[in-house]
């Protein structure tokens, strides 16, 4: 198979199926109180029209990954990003909540396609030696465009109404589709044999059955599980505990992809040097002294918007650091099945991160300590996991099967 080096069409490619889809996922937040509005309906009815688009993106990465792995990337990318614009237009379209659910399903459904494909064909094009660089890339652009999609969702929407957010996604879908189908080719030739031979259940037992592949994975989940956790118990704090306004909040909240953005641009420069497993370890202590300094200081009696955002600032720098590095860790175990890996990871950092989230709205209290237990213990978490494939490497213990490199 051809190998290329990072060319900007083909990454620009590859970083906006990336973005695409959970630009819109998230993009829709701002839209929620003015649906709620225009359909008369519940809180919890108009929650279910992010949760259900949440859970089924969540779950149709590791779907996905699984295709690909035997049907050939570009056929399967394509499918997803038609599903990506058929639902944004279903849900421009809809004239009820039940509509607009049917067409946010469907919309996820095809999103799931753009993290999980792009990083599985950065896997395949570029190989082992180049792929921490461009997976930091990618995972910038997957990061920061959630980060900003909610103030962008708010300025389209009192421009053009909520409908604008499903036309701008259609839209975006179809120029995506069009630069994959002239940019992008095919760097995973369909398996016949493992089409014949193969499962979904065997290719994740076979990857779960590697120590070092669910560690990584586990890294990366954790990770993200407390980082959403922070995000969100930030905002109420900032609002309800300390009286901020929104525009205070949101000044602030930039110190968070700015240091994952700095962690990513220093990741991409040292991984070749120090190797996949030190890079994972050392973003995880990162991670971890922050968090304990974050911590200690609410422990103290101290709360102010910089107790929150410089430990804030260095937990995402210790994140950009670690996570490009475990996501590549994890496709390189068997590389066969470098997108299902892609897929189980993007889904445990899609689900965990919903769990910690979730878990901080219902121990919520008006204090910050919910917070401070939720995040030390994702910290220990992502830092116990990141010590597993250190312990591996430096021992000479592979998971079964022997080296992964």
């Amino acid at each position: 198979m051809t190998r290329r080096s990072p060319d900007w069409r083909f990454l620009a490619t590859l970083a906006s199926i990336s973005l695409v889809g959970p630009l819109a996922i998230h993009m829709f937040l701002p839209a929620m109180p003015v649906i709620k509005s225009v359909f008369a309906i519940s809180d919890a009815l108009v929650g279910l029209t992010y949760s259900a688009a949440l859970l089924v993106m969540a779950v149709s990465t590791l779907i996905y990954g699984s295709l690909s792995d035997r049907y050939g990337r570009r056929p399967v990318l394509l499918a997803g990003l038609f599903l990506f614009t058929l639902g944004s237009f279903v849900s421009g379209m809809a004239d009820s909540v039940y509509g607009l659910i049917a067409g946010r399903v469907i919309q996820a459904l095809g999103a799931g396609c753009g993290v999980t494909l792009a990083r599985a064909i950065a896997r395949d094009a570029y190989g082992t030696e180049g792929l921490v660089k461009v997976i930091a890339y990618l995972t910038m652009a997957y990061t920061l465009g959630p980060m900003l999609a909610t103030l962008f969702g708010g300025m389209l929407i009192d421009m053009a109404g909520w409908r604008s957010l499903f036309w701008l996604a259609a839209t975006s879908g179809l120029l995506i589709a069009t630069a994959s189908w002239g940019m992008l080719y095919e760097t995973h030739p369909k398996d016949e044999s493992r089409r014949k031979t193969s499962g979904f259940v065997h290719d994740f037992v076979a990857l779960f059955s590697h120590l070092r592949f669910t560690a990584f994975v586990l890294q990366t989940g954790f990770s993200s599980g407390l980082f959403y956790a922070m995000a969100a118990a930030a905002s109420f704090l900032m609002k309800d505990y300390l009286g901020r306004s929104a525009t205070e909040f949101g000044i602030y909240f930039m110190a968070f992809p700015v240091g994952f953005f700095l962690g990513n641009l220093l990741s991409s420069r040292l991984s070749q040097r120090f190797g996949i497993e030190n890079m994972v370890l050392a973003g995880s202590v990162v991670n971890f002294l922050a968090i304990v300094l974050l911590s200690a200081s609410i422990l103290a009696g101290y709360l102010s918007p910089l107790v929150i955002f410089i430990p804030g600032f260095l937990i995402t720098f210790g994140q950009g650091i670690a996570l490009p590095n475990a996501q590549v860790g994890a496709m390189r175990v068997i590389p066969s099945l470098s997108g299902t890996a892609a897929g189980i990871g993007v889904f445990f950092q899609s689900f965990l991160g919903a769990v910690f989230a979730q878990t901080y709205s219902l121990l919520a209290d008006g204090t910050p300590i919910p917070m401070v237990v939720i995040v030390l213990t994702g910290a220990i978490l992502t830092l116990a996991a990141g010590v597993i494939p250190f312990v591996l490497e430096h021992r000479g213990r592979a998971a079964p099967g022997g080296p992964v490199r």
